[in-house]
């Protein structure tokens, strides 16, 4: 007996209350899925989840089931950029995660189906599969086309730099405003959202082909009708997440992770989401198989091109099929059958060749200027590095596809800042000179919520001299959009008395991301031996407090008490 119609027993009130609810006799009895969302007109990557959650629902009730639609929507770090709103964003991927748990155990169903689109709202929604272990799927909620001359949002920042400067006029930033966001769906580029639909259907909880679907294509909508049908085959064969989140299926999903070059904010997120299967991701995980995994998505911010034209060029499958050798293909998916079973259906089915016929309709380049082969990879290996020595000893992230060759190495004087906002000042205002290390922190999960540099970074990214020659780090993090020598995610942090609290001023940082190292190696401008170093650090560490950083009282005073620390995910324990 299904477990909708076990507690229907025990709980007597609830047939009355389902009928008060618009539900007629005959739907009782029927397999209950729940269909939650990040639906909202928050922002354009849930606005338009009600016509996702309608086909999910069509696609329920067409195979006998019966939806109920349930909502905890999501904020947008694009609006909370800027601002303290930003200290909120982390967190809220361990509400949305713990609402959809309330949501799916606290009323009687039988499944669930899933649709977000963004940046924590994607993860959110995987933690809460592998944490209620019940049939469940999700569906990618597509993503935006780009605006005018292929304008896509993460621009908008090195343009407002350029504004501040005087460099543009504010005629010309209003019009890049007015065209960036033409559509529905999440930001056009391999930031965070778009990695995070990739990585859903890399560690098989999503249709094959539905991650980074165009919002304006009716494909979507065929997918979330699939995924609603899809989900009482799941119900009927009792297969729950535990069988499909093994550790092989994350080694999948971080192999896509570097093939597409996806935002470091994965790094948070999917420890995150293993975590609540049980299964320990270390960070030396994902430099492994960075390592070994060719880069082969020519995709903003790391490239040229906008994540529709990535889907247009195939999708997530052609992907796969380039470096099908290095994944695990006996994993079990959504489908009921594995990766490799459903690459083979795909091929017979004809879904690449599809999706590709259509390129041409939306772009004049060339598919493989977009999706480069195997045989001549923009390079030989992923985008992310993690870096360790006496600032990090528990590691640090950077995205090094993105950043200039000629700062993969690189010693520099310590520029040191306890706020976002002041380093972003002396940036404008070309208080910081080229070969700086631009130090913010006490921005962590311990700290103010570990939001964003983004502001920063294109400041960085939007100013010539510095942005080849002057680095930042941070035990805050980034946004996937995040272009130039940035590091993130410095473990220990600074709230955690970290060495990265004991940074001062002209001390001496060297980067060395082919080595892996990131580290203090000299004090007021001059360099000194290793044991000096270690002996300077802990007689710095013996007369420091920490300050008085991150909220009193509310939910980021929560998070603060319980988040480990940003190198094992920045989850709650």
């Amino acid at each position: 007996m299904l477990k909708s119609q076990k507690l229907r027993e025990v709980g007597v009130e609830i047939d009355p209350l389902r009928l008060a609810a618009g539900w007629d006799r005959d739907d009782l009895s029927k397999p209950q899925i729940l269909v939650d969302s990040t639906y909202g007109p928050s922002h354009p990557g849930s606005f338009h989840l009600d016509r996702v959650v309608d086909k999910i629902a069509n696609g329920v009730g067409n195979v006998g089931a019966k939806p109920a639609e349930f909502t905890v929507t999501d904020i947008c770090d694009g609006v909370a950029q800027g601002h303290d709103g930003m200290n909120y964003s982390l967190v809220s991927r361990e509400m949305i995660a713990n609402m959809v748990e309330i949501h799916a155990l606290g009323h009687p169903y039988d499944g669930v189906v899933l649709t977000s689109s963004c940046d924590k709202a994607i993860p959110a929604h995987l933690m809460a599969a592998a944490r209620v272990d019940m049939p469940v799927i999700h569906v990618p909620g597509g993503t935006m086309s780009p605006g005018k001359d292929g304008l896509t949002l993460e621009k908008i920042g090195t343009y407002a730099a350029q504004l501040e400067r005087g460099e543009i006029t504010e005629e010309e930033f209003t019009k890049y405003q007015n065209e960036a966001c033409p559509s529905c769906g999440s930001c056009q580029f391999m930031g965070t959202a778009n990695t995070m639909q990739v990585i859903a259907e890399a560690l098989g909880l999503a249709l094959p082909g539905s991650a980074l679907a165009p919002t304006k294509d009716e494909v979507l909508d065929d997918f979330a009708q699939r995924a609603g049908e899809q989900i009482l085959d799941l119900v009927k064969e009792d297969i729950n997440p535990s069988y499909i989140l093994t550790k092989k299926a994350f080694e999948n999903a971080i192999t896509l992770h570097a093939a597409v070059a996806g935002s470091t904010n994965a790094l948070l997120h999917i420890p995150a989401i293993a975590y609540e299967a049980g299964i320990e991701i270390e960070p030396d995980l994902f430099d492994e198989i960075h390592r070994r995994t060719p880069y082969l998505a020519n995709v903003i911010p790391s490239g040229e091109y906008s994540c529709e034209a990535l889907w247009y060029a195939g999708g997530v499958p052609a992907v796969m099929e380039e470096i099908k050798d290095l994944l695990h293909l006996d994993q079990m998916t959504v489908t009921g059958k594995t990766l490799g079973e459903n690459l083979k259906k795909l091929k017979k089915d004809g879904f690449i060749g599809d999706c590709r016929a259509k390129f041409t309709d939306n772009y004049s380049v060339e598919i493989d200027d977009v999706l480069v082969s195997r045989e001549e990879p923009i390079s030989d290996e992923g985008a992310v590095a993690i870096l360790k020595g006496n600032l990090a000893p528990e590691g640090a992230v950077v995205k090094h596809s993105a950043v200039a060759k000629e700062m993969h190495q690189h010693v520099g004087s310590a520029r040191v800042f306890d706020c976002e906002e002041e380093a972003r000042d002396a940036i404008i205002n070309q208080n910081i000179e080229p070969g700086d290390v631009i130090f913010i922190r006490y921005e962590g999960p311990k700290g103010t919520g570990m939001p964003e540099m983004f502001y920063t970074t294109e400041a960085i990214a939007s100013d010539p001299e510095l942005v080849s020659t002057t680095a930042l780090i941070t035990d805050g993090r980034y946004s996937g959009a995040t272009r130039g020598p940035a590091i993130g995610h410095v473990s220990p942090e600074a709230a955690a008395g970290g060495p990265i609290a004991l940074v001062e001023n002209r001390d001496l940082i060297k980067i060395n991301i082919p080595e892996r190292k990131l580290e203090i190696v000299g004090v007021a401008g001059e360099e000194k031996e290793a044991h000096e170093i270690e002996e300077i650090l802990a007689a710095r560490k013996e007369e420091w407090t920490k300050p008085d950083v991150g909220a009193k009282s509310g939910v980021l005073a929560q998070y603060a008490k319980l988040a480990t620390s940003p190198m094992k995910g920045g989850y709650m324990k």
